[in-house]
């Protein structure tokens, strides 16, 4: 049977240089990179530093400020938690579109250590109310302030006007973070270009492995930020812990590949995504699109979440069962199979419309092709004759 994999935001697959490199660091490279004192452990150190650096020259940052992770959850929670207990903050403003690795956390840090968290009003398809956000710094000016808001949106692939919500920070003297996860190695960034003070990123969202990811600190906030685990050196003592060695290197080497062909596969995928608008389209001419899914530069070209006009639980099954791998949103939330997802909620106010429709997120990656889509369209187009 033919099979369409269209669920790139949950996981991409590994590309086989990634595969190669980690399997050649798995036989060669076995010592523990804080054993300076011999050859094996120095051997590994430098393939850590080495792989830093390549990531720091890809984001435009500098080798100290990549701090290697298990992964995007880790890395969020390490920001915010450590921004609490390290730095200070006293308030942290936020989305109700965010992740639950930063809804979660604030919530908790909230009642732990009795923080203000307040959250940004959300406009029509989504949008970040920056006024709200403006009225919010001004209103806790006198507090440590951080932000924390992402760049692209895991369910609705909105994009968020990056430099317009650091210069309200930097007006207001308050750190910014941004879950940076959907965006580094499927979109450009350059992170001293932009006034973001925390980023974070995982590998598997870019053909790299899972388990791997990294922060990025700008280096004025380094010496503020200690480790909220006891042990080790590693990491600057930020994150302590035996490095990932072969993650590393693979999260590297995929990084490496993403950038380097980074312009040619957004045009493919973008000319993938408007296909797909118009074809789904023509199968269903009121079809809703979520968010800015559907509107170039207003989106990442990964995403696109849509409305499918039938309630159907099994909906997600059925396209399973005829090849199609899509989700209902964040692969955080999968388990919670009859439930709407907090972004789509938030958006949509009308329980009475939700009650009718599904949410449907496809997203694309560089191995997908035209056939891909016109599977979907097939897809949709038998479950319509149901």
């Amino acid at each position: 049977m033919k099979r369409a994999y269209l669920d790139n935001a949950a996981t991409t697959p590994v590309r086989s240089e990634v595969i190669k490199v980690m399997i050649n660091t798995l036989k060669y490279s076995f010592g523990n990179p804080s054993s300076m004192q011999h050859s094996y452990g120095r051997k590994t150190r430098s393939l850590i530093e080495e792989s830093r650096i390549s990531i720091a020259k890809n984001i435009n940052a500098s080798p100290s400020e990549i701090i290697f992770t298990s992964g995007g959850t880790e890395a969020n929670n390490l920001i915010l938690r450590s921004a609490v207990i390290n730095l200070k903050i006293q308030c942290i403003l936020t989305s109700p579109l965010e992740h639950y690795s930063v809804l979660k956390t604030v919530l908790d840090l909230s009642n732990k250590y009795s923080i203000c968290v307040e959250f940004i009003k959300i406009k029509n398809k989504g949008i970040i109310d920056l006024n709200h956000l403006e009225q919010k710094l001004k209103i806790n000016f006198k507090k440590k302030i951080l932000v924390s808001l992402m760049y692209a949106n895991n369910e609705i692939g909105n994009l968020l006007d990056l430099d317009q919500v650091g210069n309200l920070c930097k007006k207001y003297n308050a750190y910014f973070h941004s879950d940076t996860i959907q965006i580094i190695g499927n979109y450009p960034i350059d992170m001293h270009q932009n006034t973001v003070d925390f980023a974070t990123a995982s590998a598997h969202k870019f053909y790299g492995p899972k388990g791997i990811g990294f922060i990025f600190i700008k280096e004025k906030n380094l010496k503020k930020m200690k480790s909220l685990m006891t042990g080790g050196y590693q990491e600057y003592g930020i994150r302590p812990g035996t490095e990932n060695i072969y993650g590393i290197v693979g999260l590297s080497k995929a990084l490496n590949l993403a950038y380097s062909d980074l312009q040619k596969n957004l045009k493919k995928i973008q000319n993938l995504k408007s296909y797909c608008i118009s074809e789904l389209k023509k199968i269903q001419y009121d079809i809703i699109f979520n968010g800015l899914s559907n509107i170039p530069n207003k989106s990442i070209p990964t995403i696109l979440n849509i409305f499918y006009p039938k309630k159907d639980h099994l909906l997600y099954f059925h396209l399973d069962l005829m090849g199609i791998a899509i989700s209902k949103g964040s692969s955080c939330t999968s388990k919670q199979l009859k439930k709407i997802s907090h972004v789509i909620s938030s958006i949509t106010n009308n329980e009475h419309f939700l009650k009718k429709m599904m949410p449907i997120r496809i997203s694309f990656g560089i191995f997908n092709e035209k056939k891909d889509i016109d599977l979907l369209i097939d897809a949709f187009k038998k479950i319509n004759k149901n």
